[in-house]
């Protein structure tokens, strides 16, 4: 016999049924892609920096690392966000 308080649901839409399933396989992956753009932009600005600073001379020794250890956080970010894609 049928559960009672299935036949009182509405039929769920396909649409969302197939988000919800979506949802469930990989959660919060909308909020990691958040994640993953927010700390590219934040190493893209950094990178600016650093470059500035090359480009000016200033602590050369210093500046270098620093800058190739952004474009490396910017490098790692897209690789994410493009795993995360797939």
């Amino acid at each position: 016999m049928d559960n009672p308080s299935e036949k009182s649901r509405p039929p769920i839409d396909p649409q969302k049924y197939a988000a919800l399933k979506a949802e469930a396989k990989a959660p919060y992956k909308g909020l990691r892609k958040f994640f993953y753009l927010a700390f590219a932009a934040s190493g893209f600005m950094g990178a600016v920096v650093f470059l500035a600073k090359l480009a000016a001379g200033e602590d050369v020794t210093t500046a270098f690392p620093n800058f190739a250890l952004q474009v490396g956080v910017i490098a790692l970010m897209i690789f994410l966000f493009r795993l995360e894609s797939k």
